[in-house]
Formats: structure tokens, C-alpha cells, sequence
């Protein structure tokens, strides 16, 4: 087995690998679990022409693609027809996160990590796969890390105006901003499965310890963890901020019965002196 070129990108937050299935005239039924593989005749008929050696490319229902062995030309070709299947994919800016890996197979040396590359000592089947599920999850990380700052950054401004005195927060915009949380939290757990563990790690436990490791050196875990913290801040802050602001609502109201009060007391007084 030749050594492998990965190219992978986080396109979008979500994926219906069935549906491009029965595109491609696959009779299978995909879970959220196993990525679509697309390589030889079904690959090429995408294409219109010949795939390169050993040439495959992933699909995560999570987001993420990952080309194998794939030139610019292949890679620019499927973004447009997958364009054609989720029309909200930016084809202008797909590479926007993005990750260069190569896997090199070097039978009798040691494993050995590094930010280019990995080597293996073997030329097991696993490997081509448990690489490609690893980027595919660091790189739709990385997208979520962004969505994360922009939420940050918008909750941010609210703060600040809070410290000036000044809160107008809508029950709308109050509604918006937690459910960009919640869709942020979901498309962390529910879409990214960090936590979950390949089909093939359960049965070989050459390909668990690879997995561990490789895991552990794209920081992925800690990475999960940094993330659902500050997800846990934002939930706190959002909920803060909507009971400041039921709160001013609740002050303002009872500020507008104290002066219709007033007001009734004097048109009383008027009256009597009348």
C-alpha cells in the first residue's frame, strides 16, 4: 500500500449521507456513525472522468469531507455537486477550514506523530480509515471553535452595555441568541461524536491504541471539553441576562404604577379644590 495524501473540509454543520446515496445510486442505508465512502466507478461517474490511484473521498454526516489521494480539479469538481445536494454549502469559501495529512507506511518502525504526518509501522486496512475519521473530526472542530468565538463575541457587547447601565434586551433577541447556544452545543455532541468510538476499536485493539493516540495527539478530547465549558458559560450568562432583564422589565412596570397613582391622586386633589 502506497502512501496517502488527506485533504479534508469543514463545509457545513450537516451532511444527509443518504441522500447523496440514492444520487449516486448506492443501496445503503447510512447511520450518523460511518461516513460515506465514494471511490472507482460510483467516484468517477461524479467526476466524468478517471479517479487517481487509490483515490477516495469521505463524507462525515457531521460536515466534514475528506479527499484521499485527490488533485484540486477532483476536489472542486465534487464541492459543486454536492452544492447541487446542500445548497447552503459557501462553494467560494469551502476551504476555509481546512487540514493538509499524509499517512506513510513504514513496516518495522515505530509510530510516530507529527503535525505533517503520521508513520506506521504496518499496512494495516484500519489505518487509512481511523486517519481520516480523526481529521475530519479536527478540522469540523475547528469550524465550531469559530461559531463559538462569534457567539462569544456577540454576548461580549451585551455585557459591556450592562456595565454602562445600559440592557435592552427583547425576549426575540434573548430567544435568538440561546438558540444559537443550543445549536452549538448540539452540533458539538450530536453531530461530532468525539466521544464515540469507531466500530473497529472495539474488535482490534491495534486500531483502539492508534485511535488513543492519534486522538490524543490532535487533542480532540480536550478540545470537546474546552468547548462544552465555555457552552456551560454562555448558558449561564444568556440565563443571567434574562433575569437582569425580566427584572428592569418588572422595575420599569412598577415605576409606571407608582406614577399613574400619583397622577390619580392629583386629578383627586384637583377635584376637591374645586
Amino acid at each position: 500500500m502506497n502512501d496517502l495524501q488527506y485533504k479534508t473540509y469543514a463545509v457545513t454543520n450537516e451532511i444527509d449521507l443518504n441522500k447523496i446515496a440514492v444520487e449516486c445510486g448506492i443501496k445503503k442505508k447510512y447511520t450518523w456513525e460511518e461516513p460515506l465512502i465514494l471511490h472507482g466507478p460510483v467516484l468517477e461517474r461524479i467526476l466524468g472522468e478517471n479517479s487517481g490511484e487509490n483515490e477516495k473521498i469521505m463524507v462525515f454526516s457531521f460536515g466534514s469531507i475528506v479527499f484521499i489521494n485527490s488533485q484540486m480539479k477532483h476536489t472542486e469538481i465534487f464541492m459543486k455537486y454536492l452544492k447541487k445536494i446542500k445548497p447552503d454549502i459557501d462553494i467560494e469559501h469551502f476551504d476555509r477550514f481546512q487540514d493538509d495529512y499524509a499517512l506513510h507506511f513504514n513496516e518495522g518502525d515505530e509510530l510516530d506523530f507529527t503535525d505533517k504526518y503520521v508513520q506506521v509501522p504496518g499496512k494495516e486496512l484500519f489505518y487509512p480509515e481511523l486517519v481520516s475519521i480523526i481529521i475530519a473530526k479536527s478540522v469540523a472542530l475547528e469550524r465550531i471553535e469559530e461559531q463559538l468565538g462569534k457567539i462569544l463575541d456577540n454576548i461580549e457587547s451585551k455585557i459591556d452595555n450592562l456595565e454602562k447601565g445600559r440592557l435592552h434586551i427583547g425576549n426575540k433577541e434573548l430567544a435568538k441568541t440561546t438558540s444559537r447556544i443550543v445549536r452549538h452545543e448540539y452540533n458539538t455532541i450530536a453531530y461530532i461524536m468525539i466521544l464515540d468510538k469507531p466500530d473497529v476499536t472495539w474488535v482490534n485493539s491495534e486500531a483502539a491504541e492508534f485511535y488513543f493516540k492519534m486522538s490524543e495527539f490532535f487533542e480532540l478530547n480536550d478540545r470537546y471539553e474546552v468547548i462544552k465549558s465555555k457552552t456551560e458559560i454562555l448558558k449561564s450568562i444568556v440565563d443571567g441576562l434574562a433575569d437582569i432583564s425580566m427584572s428592569m422589565r418588572g422595575l420599569f412596570l412598577e415605576w409606571i404604577v407608582i406614577v399613574l397613582i400619583v397622577m390619580e391622586v392629583v386629578l383627586m386633589f384637583l377635584d376637591l379644590i374645586k
